[in-house]
């Protein structure tokens, strides 16, 4: 089955994952989130939604249950993350004109060769459009709700899926640890950033301002966003239902990752033509 194709980087969080394995896992950052058009931008139409940037007027519980369409993409969205698509195969066309005059609203779910299609996905919204004359069409969207496949309800022409909403439980930590948890994870972040750029010879340039104003939950998928080149341990981030869970598994990646560059900026110091 062809898949949407994924537009080129400039669209993406830049943060890259170079290994796998959670428990040995490290990313390579590159630069902060940025997003532009790979086109004309006058040509791009922006998209009205029933589904706005933050909720719906009733916003989704997780008792409701909703059939939405779905694709099935090598990749993991999460909420509040930018994705671009270019959709020509004919069956997602149809999906594309259905949603252009209804809710703007498909399911990104995971799925590669190696393994089954995920259970757990995340809404994406079109915020922008634009249809090409072969029909073809290129698309921004962007993360919003979680939600599980409860059954398919149909195959063709496209997915479509029977889901529930999916939210973070309630956990133990209190609020106060959970803000700290965050503040570490970002501390973890900007150093891991740091080190990078000396790497790469772009200086000890210093990270501000990565949580921008966002809480606990919402920056627990910021940072899983920016875990790309390892979609199975996105997939496990984005399946938590605990936000201080999804930011202690990131800190742990992120101060393997710290580690990891620590040592190699040392043989750097030790042997600088290496």
């Amino acid at each position: 089955m062809a898949l949407p194709q994924i537009l080129p980087s400039p669209y993406k969080p830049l943060l890259n994952p170079i290994l796998t394995h959670h428990s040995n896992y490290h990313f390579a950052p590159h630069s902060l989130l940025h997003c532009r058009s790979h086109r004309n931008p006058t040509r791009i139409k922006s998209s009205a939604s029933s589904f706005p940037e933050k909720h719906h007027t009733n916003s989704p519980t997780p008792n409701d249950v909703v059939e939405i369409p779905l694709f099935p993409l090598p990749l993991v969205l999460f909420p509040g993350a930018i994705l671009p698509l270019q959709i020509f195969e004919f069956r997602y066309r149809i999906m594309m004109h259905t949603l252009l005059q209804t809710d703007l609203r498909f399911g990104v779910i995971y799925s590669d060769s190696a393994t089954a299609t995920a259970d757990v996905g995340c809404v994406g919204e079109v915020v922008k459009h634009e249809r090409l004359v072969d029909d073809r069409f290129f698309l921004i969207c962007k993360g919003q709700e979680r939600f599980r496949v409860n059954k398919l309800v149909r195959s063709k022409p496209y997915l479509v899926a029977e889901v529930t909403w999916l939210e973070d439980r309630p956990s133990g930590n209190n609020d106060d640890d959970v803000e700290v948890l965050a503040n570490e994870v970002e501390s973890y972040m900007k150093d891991v950033i740091r080190l990078s750029n000396r790497l790469n010879g772009k200086g000890e340039k210093e990270a501000t301002d990565l949580r921008r104003h966002l809480f606990p939950t919402p920056f627990s998928f910021f940072v899983g966003s920016t875990f790309e080149g390892a979609p199975r341990e996105q997939q496990a981030l984005l399946e938590l239902e605990d936000t201080a869970m999804r930011l202690k598994r990131e800190k742990e990646t992120l101060r393997n990752t710290l580690n990891y560059l620590t040592a190699a900026s040392a043989v750097k110091d030790v042997f600088p033509s290496s």
